[in-house]
C-alpha cells in the first residue's frame, strides 16, 4: 500500500509541475536564459570583434545581433522539462542531474549556434539566410531529440514519456487496493 501512496503522489507532484510549466514555462525560461545565453555569445563575439552590448544587443563587426526570445528557445527548455517530469520511476537526484544534462547540452549548442551564425552574417557568407531559416525550423528540434536521447541512454532510463504512467495507471497496478492476508 505504501508503494502505491508513494507513487500517486509522485504522479500528483509531476502532473502539477507540468500544469505549471503550461502556464508559466516559456516566460520563466526565457527570464533565466536569456542572460545565459547572450553574455557567453557576446564573450566570443569579443574575442574577434571589438563587439559591445546594449540591453539584448551585440554589436560586431559593425552588425547589431539582436539576441530574442526565439534566439533563446524557451520552448526547447520547456520540450526537455516536459519530457523530463512524465517519466515515473525516476529518483529526484537522478531527475535533478538528468535536467542539469539537458538543460546545459542544449544551452551550449544554442550559444555555438547563435555564435557561428552571427560569424556568417558579419562575414557576409551568402548562406546566413537558408542557414538560419534551417536552424529556425529545423535545428532547435533536432537537437532537443539529440540531447533527448543521449540523456535516456546515459542515465539509463527505460520508461516512456507519458505512455508509462497510462499504462501503470491504466493497468490498475497503483490504484487497485492489495489483497489482505489470508486468515488461517
Amino acid at each position: 500500500m505504501k508503494k502505491n501512496v508513494s507513487y500517486i503522489i509522485d504522479i500528483a507532484v509531476r502532473y502539477f509541475l507540468l500544469l505549471l510549466i503550461g502556464i508559466f514555462g516559456i516566460q520563466v525560461f526565457h527570464f533565466l536564459f536569456l542572460p545565459l545565453t547572450l553574455y557567453p555569445v557576446f564573450s566570443l563575439l569579443d574575442i574577434f570583434f571589438q563587439a559591445s552590448i546594449v540591453s539584448n544587443v551585440i554589436f560586431a563587426g559593425n552588425f547589431p545581433i539582436e539576441i530574442i526570445n526565439s534566439c533563446v528557445a524557451g520552448s526547447a527548455y520547456v520540450l526537455l522539462l516536459i519530457l523530463n517530469l512524465s517519466i515515473p520511476k525516476i529518483p529526484v537526484k537522478k531527475r535533478i542531474l538528468m535536467l542539469f544534462f539537458s538543460f546545459s547540452s542544449f544551452l551550449l549548442l544554442n550559444i555555438l549556434r547563435i555564435f557561428f551564425l552571427s560569424l556568417m552574417l558579419i562575414s557576409g557568407n551568402s548562406f546566413f539566410d537558408i542557414t538560419h531559416k534551417i536552424f529556425w525550423y529545423a535545428g532547435s528540434t533536432i537537437f532537443v531529440v539529440g540531447i533527448w536521447f543521449l540523456s535516456i541512454r546515459i542515465f539509463r532510463v527505460k520508461e516512456i514519456p507519458f505512455y508509462s504512467d497510462i499504462r501503470n495507471i491504466a493497468s490498475g497496478k497503483y490504484t487497485k487496493k492489495t489483497k489482505s492476508a489470508k486468515k488461517h
